[in-house]
This record gives C-alpha cells, sequence and structure tokens, in this order.
C-alpha cells in the first residue's frame, strides 16, 4: 500500500512541475494538464485505494458548510493578498503570474473543470487517498502535517513562492477539517471546487 502512495506522490510531484516550472509550462496548456493530471491521481486513489466515496452526503447542510468554507478561505486569501503586499515587493507580480494562466480561456469552460474535475479530484487524491492512508498507517496527526507539507512542495517547482505559500494555506486548511471532521468530505470536496472558481474567475483577489 505505501509503495503505491509513494508511486502516486512522485507522479504528483511530476505532474505539477512540468504544469508549473518556468521551463516546462510554456510547452503545455495548464488547464488542460491540471484536469488530466487530477482526474489520473484520483482515478488511482480510487483504484488503489476504493470507498473515498463512503458517508459523503450532498444534504442541504453540507451544501451551506461547503459555501461558507470556501467564503471563509477566500476572506483569508484576500487578507493575506493584502499584507504580502506591505511586506513582499514580488508578492502581487508572483500573484498575477498564477493569475495569468487563465489569460484567452473561456471563463465559462475553466469554471466547468475547476467545479466537476480539478476541484473534486484533488480532494480525491490529496485527502481521500494520501491523508487517509497516512492517517491510518501512521497516525491522524502526522498524517495531516505530512500531507500538508507534501501538497505544498508539489507546487515548488514553480519558483512562485506566493503559490507555493497558497498551496501551504489552504492544504493545511482542508487538511485540517479533513482531521477534524472526515464525516464532513462531501463538504470539504465543494469547498474545494467553489473556491477554486471563487479564486480564479467569480471573485479574483
Amino acid at each position: 500500500m505505501m509503495k503505491r502512495l509513494v508511486f502516486t506522490i512522485v507522479l504528483a510531484a511530476l505532474l505539477w512541475t512540468v504544469m508549473f516550472s518556468p521551463l516546462t509550462a510554456p510547452y503545455v496548456n495548464f488547464w488542460w494538464a491540471m484536469t488530466a493530471s487530477a482526474a489520473t491521481l484520483s482515478l488511482l486513489s480510487t483504484i488503489f485505494r476504493p470507498g473515498w466515496w463512503r458517508g459523503i452526503r450532498f444534504t442541504i447542510n453540507e451544501v451551506l458548510l461547503g459555501v461558507a468554507i470556501a467564503v471563509a478561505l477566500w476572506l483569508v486569501f484576500w487578507v493575506g493578498d493584502k499584507v504580502s503586499q506591505l511586506l513582499f515587493d514580488f508578492a502581487r507580480p508572483q500573484v498575477d503570474v498564477i493569475y495569468g494562466m487563465k489569460d484567452g480561456e473561456s471563463p465559462w469552460l475553466l469554471t466547468l473543470l475547476m467545479l466537476f474535475i480539478i476541484g473534486p479530484a484533488e480532494e480525491i487524491y490529496w485527502r481521500g487517498y494520501v491523508q487517509r492512508t497516512l492517517s491510518e498507517r501512521i497516525n491522524p496527526n502526522m498524517g495531516f502535517l505530512v500531507t500538508t507539507a507534501v501538497y505544498a512542495l508539489v507546487h515548488a517547482g514553480s519558483c512562485n513562492f506566493m503559490l507555493t505559500m497558497a498551496a501551504l494555506v489552504a492544504g493545511f486548511v482542508w487538511g485540517l477539517l479533513y482531521r477534524l471532521f472526515p464525516q464532513r468530505f462531501g463538504a470539504i470536496i465543494l469547498s474545494h471546487a467553489l473556491w477554486d472558481v471563487a479564486v480564479f474567475i467569480w471573485f479574483p483577489i
């Protein structure tokens, strides 16, 4: 089981580096590469460790909770953006590089990809497979911390400090929620998808 987990983490690191690295990113379409990468990892998660969907319920309460988490996380990033601009001259230019990824793309297409594939698939892999497996093999606290660190580190190939820190903060929030409330996985999945669309398309920071 651990060999399969390590294999998928190495694969994720390679895929994320290709998508984000300044050396390779110009040669790939980021959004289709991200869609394919996230979908592949979620498929491997389902093959190697089926059952992540057990207990998931998209009730009214779960949907409202998912929306609330997405809104709260958006506010955290809004404040973080303002503070980082005061502290670091490079902060806003690096954020603008991230937003430049959507230039020339259809906002409707990106919305559909993030809502129905990218956001859910990332949670299925990182929390439903990686964190769940590490939590059971080591302990829940270490599973949460290691998954959060790895989720941030796979973004380091971008050479973009702000992107890596964004992944660290978002991964920490979703990971902590999964650590404390695994039965709320449906709301966590929904919050990731909604936050993706909100921060990139609906309400850019």
